[in-house]
């Protein structure tokens, strides 16, 4: 656990580093790139529209702003902390095999799909103080394409993902993945579309 905890601190002392090191130009440029850029509304996927109909409280989060967390040490400890304890909790089982639909979004117990490990830690996350605003469900293509869901946490270091398929915390522009769309900071029934046009494009995309 310790190397693991070295080795997340080492990753966001990477993010300040990189902005101190640069000229202010590029420093803003690479803070800018830290953020998910968004553009317009989109439809939601349809586990969560189900979701909020079988948990409407759940859907009813608004704010006038967004909201970004400061990203202490204790902060980003217990991200760390959040994710380990979800990701060994829960076993990976799809939809399919546990309720025989293609999708079904829902809190877990002992096994879930990835939305289901989203779903979890944004509310042990919401239930420890961090605001709802600031944690998304967020739809991405993985390396073979195939649709993938992770949580984006916004802070003031930039967006950063937890994964269950990835046990690193990291910035959301350094994974493999092409975002296609995650909640609104300001409605979380309502959805987002993310223009993702980093050169590094997803393998089984860039050759579609």
């Amino acid at each position: 656990m310790a190397s693991r905890q070295q080795g997340h601190l080492i990753i966001l002392a990477a993010v300040g580093a990189l902005l101190l090191g640069t000229s202010t130009a590029s420093a803003a440029r690479l803070h800018a790139e830290r953020f998910m850029p968004t553009a317009g509304n989109t439809t939601a996927p349809i586990g969560h529209v189900q979701f909020c109909k079988a948990n409407r409280g759940e859907c009813r989060n608004r704010s006038t702003t967004a909201k970004v967390v400061q990203l202490t040490r204790s902060r980003w400890n217990e991200l760390i902390e959040i994710n380990d304890y979800v990701n060994g909790r829960i076993k990976p089982v799809t939809d399919q095999e546990l309720y025989k639909v293609a999708e079904y979004w829902t809190y877990p117990t002992t096994e879930g799909d990835c939305e289901d490990y989203v779903l979890l830690k944004a509310r042990i996350l919401a239930d420890r103080g961090w605001p709802k605003s600031a944690l998304l469900i967020t739809v991405v293509r993985d390396t073979a394409g195939d649709g993938h869901a992770v949580l984006t946490v916004r802070t003031d270091r930039g967006d950063f993902v937890l994964d269950n398929q990835v046990g690193a915390v990291l910035p959301w522009n350094e994974t493999e993945y092409r975002y296609v769309k995650r909640q609104s900071e300001t409605d979380s029934a309502r959805w987002k579309r993310i223009t993702d046009n980093r050169v590094t494009a997803v393998g089984s995309l860039a050759k579609r």
